[in-house]
């Protein structure tokens, strides 16, 4: 029987590739597919990732068209932690969790994040700052960070991804995962 990882608003499932990858019983719930709002696992989760839209939370949204919401977005991070609750009290034997976030609003609702990273720590070609809450081994940071220039990016580690500039940046950077996913098997 493999392990099951939750990914909640997992998008392209980058987060949880390591633990695919190694064999994993991965469970990618996120838009079209599967609503977190209405989702609901039965049985024995190990792990769980989740990645609610940073879009109304980001410092960043300086021009966008239409007001921030934070009511709907906190209904998808309130759905996150219904699913990862359930999971603790139910005995269904989940042994860490972990919800990310760019820096940015999300702090005034959950307070003080466990952990806070750039993705150049971890030999990523950016330096977005990020949080994450939750109860987790943290990630071990390489001794040397990657260095990015400002508004730079190195242009090879860009080959796989996608086009859309948004959809880049709302990736979870492999190195990352990969030091996430050995800090947390």
């Amino acid at each position: 029987m493999s392990l099951v990882i939750l990914d909640l608003c997992g998008g392209t499932g980058s987060w949880s590739k390591p633990y695919r990858d190694a064999g994993y019983d991965v469970r990618l719930v996120t838009l079209p597919q599967i609503d977190v709002r209405s989702f609901e696992h039965h049985g024995l989760v190990h792990g769980i990732l989740a990645a609610p839209p940073c879009t109304h939370f980001s410092f960043a949204r300086t021009r966008a068209k239409t007001p921030r919401d934070f009511s709907a977005a906190m209904e998808i991070v309130t759905a996150c932690m219904r699913i990862v609750w359930d999971a603790r009290v139910n005995g269904s034997g989940l042994k860490w969790w972990a919800l990310e976030n760019p820096v940015g609003y999300l702090r005034q609702f959950l307070g003080v994040p466990a952990y806070t990273f750039k993705p150049c720590e971890f030999g990523d070609p950016w330096a977005k700052r990020t949080d994450l809450w939750g109860y987790f081994k943290p990630p071990r940071k390489l001794r040397k960070m990657t260095h990015v220039p400002k508004g730079h990016h190195r242009a090879s580690a860009w080959h796989d991804l996608p086009e859309n500039r948004a959809e880049r940046r709302a990736m979870t950077p492999a190195g990352f995962a990969n030091a996430f996913f050995k800090a947390n098997p």
